[in-house]
């Protein structure tokens, strides 16, 4: 009879034994789990000679049946982990096998040590004063050059390591081995700000608002609107940490740009005859007005810099107005970005623009706005700006029509206690993500024990995730006032209400986020899975979980806990890292250096946008609090065409989609297309030219634009950047 040891030093050694319970240094109780002491020694084994011989698996389970048998004879009930790892070395050193405890004994002292440089302020200052990738690399759009993100980077430092020692030491330790991901600690929960939202523009324009010492009246023109906006947003985003939204700007300005035609109507009625002739001046001199003020306004949001040391996260909803005002609004957005900044024509980082598409406003050639939506296919094609929501499918998704708050989170349908719709003001309490590939790794093949761990690692994600949303209701309105006490928020609290009256009652989300369900599906059915049945019913069954999860928590504290498909810059980096550093390079999960964002088709793959989007689409349903879709394509600007094909054939298919085309430009050759990562930078392909002052190289990362070759020049970086562009899709 042949006997495979491996199987049989991983097996369960003595089932009486399976209802001890372990306490973690985290205090949490885990059931006794004895296979992990033979997981342990097989490990430390094989760091020490590589691949393990049959003679060494018995060795191994000859030294852990002593330690099951030692742990049986001294404890009953309860055991601590240390009392299980003394116990270990104990019996190793007993046995002579000094190597192997050495090796075990390292292991255990490394992850002390990790646990305590991950709270240490000094030595995380002195990875940033060394210029360490994983601090000042963390944000593609955060240049580590500049004071004031030098200081911001400092102060997150400091953040960091003091919301590490604030969190309960169960999360705390699960952000640590990588088991979760608890989002912005350099910002939360040492401040109990939010993270980002849509800013109620129209309320603050309209009612007036105050900023520092200065009452601000309602704008008397869309010049000064657009100026009021830059203030608003820079105010706002440097009192949270997230992404801000300005939603349907063309429908929100309008009445501010009417102000303008009425004035230079009556001027015309001074010193010109005829009516037709005078409103022929006025909307000639309105339209000025109306491309000049937007054009300032991409301007001021690309120069603003928060207290974050960085350009607001900023995102700009269009595309539903029909009147002239409207229209002309929506026309100079498109028309501005086309132009590009400076007088090199370099394509705008910020904002983000969003336009949409609706059935009836501009989807087909016989409505009204079609003229808006080439426009719209011309400046994508050139600046991967706009990207676009149909507006069918976010209803039915989300329950209500609006852009996300920033990237990709999205609110959900709410109606206050007058039974009215209310969208904006409204805001996300935070995101914590969960590493679903290391769930799949540590289930080994197992689909139940997989359910049972997930359901594990649920409970960490609802404490995580409750504690953010109880730090968040210790804020006052006096901690940030632009957004409690001065509209941005919606409601206007006094100095002494609670803040989280704008929260309860499911007004304000918290975000469940996810990773990597491609490994997940390529750990149980293999790499090739897409068009496998049960593998997708797989992995839909894991987001159809999530969400029913996040729906009993809603149902439980009154907040909406929404699933989230997770902005992951540099969790999809993370994860796997750790994940390797556990588990060893694993085929299509750890191999690869990175894994996939939540529920996005294998991009080695090179799927068609057709292909992609019918196999994404089965998703978002299940995780509509934030959700975006990308289309890989060649060059487009000759051809706007092919993607009004791929817009039209996602209408009734997914809700909010992004286009990814090359767009780097070399000012030295005339090169247009997709520059190549080096050493050096981003290089153009024709003529090799590096210099970021003659090149304007723009990558999409993590849902918004960035220009890697404005950073700083750190080994490897642009390669970095440019996994991340590939693997975020």
């Amino acid at each position: 009879m042949t006997v495979n040891y491996q199987e049989k030093a991983t097996a369960p050694l003595h089932s009486e034994t399976q209802q001890m319970t372990v306490i973690k240094r985290d205090g949490r109780e885990v059931a006794f789990d004895e296979q992990k002491i033979n997981e342990a020694l097989i490990k430390a084994e094989k760091k020490i000679h590589g691949s393990l011989s049959p003679l060494t698996y018995e060795k191994i389970q000859t030294i852990a049946e002593l330690v099951i048998k030692e742990i049986k004879s001294r404890f009953s009930q309860n055991v601590k982990i240390y009392e299980i790892q003394n116990i270990v070395e104990h019996i190793l050193l007993e046995k002579n096998e000094y190597e192997l405890a050495e090796e075990y004994i390292n292991y255990r002292t490394k992850r002390d040590f990790a646990r305590s440089k991950a709270t240490d302020i000094n030595f995380s200052i002195e990875k940033l004063i060394n210029k360490d990738q994983s601090v000042v690399n963390e944000n593609a759009n955060k240049d580590s050059n500049v004071f004031n993100t030098q200081r911001d980077l400092t102060a997150g430092i400091v953040g960091k390591s003091i919301g590490l020692k604030m969190l309960p030491p169960h999360i705390a330790n699960a952000h640590q081995k990588g088991d979760i991901h608890y989002h912005d600690l350099d910002y939360h929960p040492y401040t109990p700000m939010t993270n980002c939202c849509l800013i109620d523009f129209k309320g603050m324009l309209n009612n007036g608002f105050k900023i520092g010492n200065a009452e601000v009246e309602s704008p008397k023109s869309i010049q000064t609107a657009t100026a009021q906006i830059s203030q608003i947003i820079a105010n706002v985003a440097s009192s949270q940490y997230g992404g801000c939204s300005a939603d349907r700007t063309d429908e929100l300005l309008a009445p501010f740009a009417e102000l303008n035609y009425q004035k230079h109507l009556t001027d015309a009625k001074e010193w010109i005859d005829t009516p037709e002739r005078q409103k022929a001046y006025a909307k000639a001199k309105t339209k000025k007005d109306i491309f000049d003020a937007m054009q300032s306004l991409e301007y001021e949001i690309n120069t603003l810099f928060t207290s974050n040391g960085q350009t607001p996260f900023t995102s700009l909803g269009f595309g539903l107005g029909k009147n002239w005002f409207e229209r002309e609004i929506q026309k100079a957005i498109l028309q501005i970005r086309i132009n590009g900044l400076g007088s090199e024509k370099r394509t705008a980082i910020f904002p983000k623009l969003i336009f949409t598409l609706k059935d009836g406003v501009n989807l087909h050639p016989t409505d009204p706005n079609y003229d808006i939506k080439q426009l719209a296919l011309e400046c994508a094609t050139k600046r991967m700006y706009p990207d676009i929501l149909n507006y069918d499918k976010i209803i039915e998704l989300t329950g209500s029509f609006k852009v996300p708050m920033g990237c990709r989170s999205f609110l959900q349908g709410w109606k206050d206690e007058n039974d009215q719709e209310v969208n904006v003001g409204r805001m996300n309490l935070g995101v914590v993500t969960l590493n679903l590939p290391r769930i799949a790794l540590e289930a080994k093949g197992d689909q139940e024990k997989f359910w049972q761990i997930l359901s594990d690692r649920l409970a960490i994600m609802k404490d995580a995730l409750v504690y953010r949303v109880e730090r968040c209701k210790e804020a006052i309105p006096a901690n940030a006032p632009i957004l409690y006490m001065y509209g941005a928020f919606g409601k206007r609290l006094s100095r002494t209400d609670a803040v989280d009256e704008l929260f309860k009652n499911r007004r304000a989300t918290v975000s469940l986020g996810y990773i990597g369900l491609y490994e997940v599906a390529s750990s149980f059915f293999g790499g090739e899975w897409e068009n496998n049945p049960e593998a997708k019913a797989f992995t839909l069954d894991i987001v159809k979980e999530l969400k029913a999860h996040a729906d009993d928590w809603g149902n439980e504290y009154g907040y909406h806990f929404s699933v989230y498909s997770t902005p992951s810059e540099s969790l999809t980096d993370r994860f796997c890292r750790l994940d390797t550093e556990k588990f060893g390079r694993v085929e299509n999960i750890t191999d690869k250096e990175y894994y996939t964002n939540s529920f996005h088709y294998d991009v080695r793959k090179n799927p068609t946008p057709f292909e992609k989007l019918e196999f994404e689409k089965d998703y978002p349903q299940y995780c509509s609090g934030g959700f975006i879709h990308y289309c890989e394509y060649p060059v487009l600007q000759q051809n706007p065409k092919a993607l009004e094909a791929v817009w039209d054939f996602a209408y009734n298919k997914v809700g909010y989609l992004g286009t990814n085309t090359p767009i780097d430009h070399c000012y030295q050759c005339g090169f247009e297309g997709d520059f190549k990562p080096t050493e050096r930078g981003f290089e153009c392909p024709e003529c090799g030219n590096h210099d970021p002052k003659s090149c304007d190289v723009v990558k999409r990362t993590c849902g918004y634009l960035g220009n890697p070759q404005a950073r700083p020049m750190v080994h490897g970086r642009h390669k970095e950047i440019s996994s991340r562009v590939k693997h975020m899709k």
